[in-house]
């Protein structure tokens, strides 16, 4: 997300330029996949956060990929859930990674990770921190501001100008993000992508078993996706 006035409004149409390269990297670990997604219609409780920290979630989500003219948001596709159902994964406590130091903040990327932090951590110290810093300024949590509000304090936290601590507002703000566009664009086993409308929205065939012979096409795809699960856009 762009740090300039503008960018929070027509964020959805950097998703829609992505196009399926996105989908290589949002696939939860093959243990997670076999959970069912919560029913659609049935109210999800989330299992890890907390319900400030879920308002915080929700509505960080609807303004990172907002409902607009080019159809649902996160909300609406389940985001939330997703990121909830993530924070179970043994990614989020940092059993995927080497986690010992020394740690170097200001390594390149090329270095991999560099916070002592897990996702669990940095989503449970990050939130906590956003919350703290709103209420300073505003007066209020981040979910109870206004939408023109939210997206100034994510500008803030995504710029650092907000101080965090212990997490660094922008690794925070980063993870969040990429949850986000995650749960989006995932199959929906995995919570997020809610009626497929995140493969609809950049013309994703999904799971189906040939699509090759229009990779080249410059026209648009002419069938619906399909989940993994056979259920069909």
């Amino acid at each position: 997300m762009s740090t300039s006035e503008s960018s929070l409004p027509s964020r959805r149409q950097l998703f829609k330029s992505l196009g399926a390269a996105t989908l290589a990297v949002v696939a939860l670990p093959a243990s997670n996949a076999r959970q069912p997604a919560a029913a659609q219609g049935k109210a999800y409780r989330p299992s890890f956060f907390t319900p400030d920290e879920w308002a915080f979630v929700n509505a960080a989500s609807a303004r990172l990929i907002p409902h607009d003219s080019l159809g649902p948001g996160a909300v609406e596709a389940g985001v939330p859930e997703y990121i909830d159902r993530q924070m179970g994964t043994p990614w989020a406590t940092g059993a995927l990674w080497y986690m010992h130091g020394p740690f170097n903040a200001d390594a390149p990327a090329t270095l991999g990770y560099q916070s002592r932090l897990t996702p669990q951590e940095v989503y449970r110290l990050g939130i906590a921190a956003a919350d703290g810093f709103v209420r300073q300024t505003q007066g209020k949590s981040f979910a109870q501001l206004a939408p023109d509000a939210q997206d100034t304090a994510l500008r803030a936290i995504e710029s650092g100008r907000a101080a965090f601590e212990p997490v660094p507002a922008r690794l925070f703000f980063s993870m969040l993000l990429q949850s986000v566009r995650e749960g989006f664009f995932a199959d929906p086993v995995h919570g997020g992508n809610r009626g497929l409308v995140g493969w609809k929205l950049i013309g994703f065939p999904g799971a189906r078993a040939d699509f090759m012979d229009w990779v080249d096409r410059d026209v648009k795809y002419p069938l619906p996706p399909v989940a993994l699960s056979g259920q069909r856009g």
